[in-house]
């Protein structure tokens, strides 16, 4: 089975008259434009190292399968804002399994957006662990809860922002979280 064992959190953004170019753009700026990435759902698995972007980096190979959870969001409105954000959640004991969340929004600056993103991978681990909460509350009232329930050990967010072109021209904003893969034979 294939098991991520390192994951590395990135982010990009870019600019061109054609849509499908300024993702290209945005994949080259988060520095994944040479692999052929697969979309996955949002669980951070267990044992799993959170690792920088530059060892995740050095670990690919071009063209290489490569999974991960994107956000992606574009605009050719002028003025709009957009952003792509990744959303962290990893709990205290590393045997169990964390999230990872994905959004995209409009008129949201990067910290409402990386906030919102990285709340709803801590409330999807804290439902999952049976931490008490009260959904109504802010998001700092929650990360305390959360903090001293002591079960989640850590909370993040990586969020990419743009702001469409006065002159029509696409932009593309991408956040990802890049799983770096190991072939593991299944026990028993």
């Amino acid at each position: 089975m294939l098991v991520p064992k390192q994951i590395f959190l990135t982010k990009g953004r870019g600019y061109h008259k054609e849509r499908l170019a300024s993702f290209e753009l945005a994949l080259r700026s988060a520095g994944i434009a040479e692999q052929n990435l697969v979309y996955v759902s949002s669980i951070f698995p267990p044992n799993c190292k959170l690792i920088s972007r530059r060892s995740g980096q050095a670990k690919l190979l071009a063209g290489q399968i490569c999974f991960c959870v994107m956000a992606r969001n574009d605009t050719n409105e002028p003025n709009r804002l957009i952003s792509s954000s990744i959303g962290l959640a990893m709990p205290a004991d590393k045997g169990m399994h964390g999230y990872l969340s994905e959004h995209e929004g409009y008129g949201q600056n990067a910290m409402v957006s990386g906030d919102y993103a990285e709340d709803l991978a801590a409330e999807m681990l804290a439902t999952t662990l049976g931490i008490d909460f009260n959904l109504d509350q802010s998001w700092d009232e929650k990360k305390q809860v959360f903090r001293m329930s002591g079960k989640i050990v850590r909370t993040d967010n990586i969020t990419q922002t743009a702001v469409g072109p006065k002159d029509g021209r696409w932009v593309t904003t991408v956040a990802a979280a890049v799983m770096i893969m190991e072939w593991q034979e299944r026990e028993g």
